[in-house]
Order: structure tokens, then sequence, then C-alpha cells
């Protein structure tokens, strides 16, 4: 599933993008300020970045700078009110993929998010469903389904279902699900995730051969135990 870090300031339209994107199956984290956005990206795992450009604390053509030095492959759209020639050129001298000029058009935006993702090779397959032992689980509508019942998944609990899934039968580290689903690995942040996992946990229950084991101080296995008689 692609991770795309938002920076923008712009309450309305922040809320507005962020469930656009995720209506088109993108995962979100929004950040509201320069500073706000550097510490989501230090602490997280994206695959591309939105970054306004006029924002409170820190500008967005600072903000990608550091995110360059950082990680000089990491795909950067900026978002401005500023349709100068010398902005633009600013813009692409610290390393932007691509500047679209507000006001957004959405379905704009979705298609310079795969070009620009095609091209910088972060397009990731992502499949829509999953077998889960006796289980279906359709990712795309968090639904999972044994025999005729269905259990409809909240957004988060079908993203920590579809990692796991993602890497079925392999351990997948606690820090790894926190920073790409949660933004950081705090305390609190901990906390939340594992009550995530219990309740994944609770709705895999009916299908007795499907486990999710809690490797201690490491992380998460997804896995099918077979009785061999």
């Amino acid at each position: 599933m692609i991770t795309i870090l938002l920076i923008e300031d712009d309450n309305s339209l922040g809320y507005i993008l962020k469930e656009y994107l995720q209506m088109h199956d993108f995962f979100v984290v929004w950040a509201k300020d320069g500073e706000e956005g550097l510490e989501k990206f230090n602490n997280g795992n994206f695959d591309i970045c939105i970054v306004d450009v006029m924002m409170p604390k820190r500008d967005g053509f600072s903000l990608a700078v550091e995110i360059k030095t950082t990680d000089p492959q990491m795909p950067l759209i900026f978002l401005t009110a500023k349709s100068m020639k010398i902005d633009k050129l600013k813009g692409f001298k610290v390393g932007c993929d691509d500047y679209i000029v507000k006001p957004v058009e959405e379905e704009e935006l979705i298609a310079r998010i795969q070009a620009v993702l095609r091209r910088s090779g972060n397009i990731r397959s992502s499949k829509e469903r999953y077998t889960i032992g006796r289980f279906d689980f359709h990712a795309k509508n968090q639904v999972l389904t044994l025999n005729e019942a269905s259990i409809h998944l909240t957004q988060k609990e079908s993203k920590v279902l579809e990692m796991l899934c993602e890497d079925m039968g392999e351990l997948i580290e606690r820090d790894s699900i926190l920073k790409s689903l949660w933004g950081d690995n705090s305390y609190f942040k901990r906390r939340s995730m594992d009550v995530f996992i219990s309740k994944l946990r609770k709705y895999l229950e009916a299908d007795p051969e499907v486990r999710i084991t809690n490797v201690h101080g490491k992380g998460y296995i997804l896995e099918i135990i077979t009785n061999q008689g």
C-alpha cells in the first residue's frame, strides 16, 4: 500500500485531500506545518511526500532540502498558490519531482502522484484480496469473511491486517507497523497498536489454524498452523 506524507497547513484543503486520497486506496499521514511534517517524516516510512510551499514554522522549500538530504530518492510534489516561474524553478532546484498550483484538481493530483511514483520506481504491487486460512480478506473493501459471515473492519484494522498479510508467515517488525500507520513508536502509539492486534486476533479466532504470534521485543507473525494429525 502506498503511504503518503501530506504536509498542508490549510485545514480545509488538508482534510479534503486526505479523504480523497484515502478513497483512492492511499494511506495518508497529514502534518499541519513544516516542523510537524519533518518530525513525521523522520519517524515514518513513506513512499511519497506532498508538501505545501507556504507554511508556518518551516516553509516547503527548506523542508524539501531536509527531506532530500535524509533520503535523496524520496519522491516529492509541491502544492502552492504561487504560479511564478521563479518559484517553480526554485522548487525543482531543491529536488521536487512535480509542482501543482492551487486550487488542486483532485483527479489531476492522483494522476501526478501515480506518474511520479512510476518514474521513481516506488509503486509497489498491492493485492486487493488475501486468503487467511479459511478467511477471505478483501483489503480494498475492508471486509473479512468466513463462510457467510462478514466483519467490516475499520480503516486502521484493515491496514494492520494488510501489512501482516503482505509478509504472511514472516516476522514483521513492530516498529515498521508503528511508523507506517501511526507515524512514530511512542508508548501511547504502541498501546494503541496492541489494541488493534487484540481486535484482529478476536476476529480471526473463528479459524483455530490462524494465529497472530507475538515475537517478544520484535514484532508479529501472521501464520497458519496446520495440525499434523
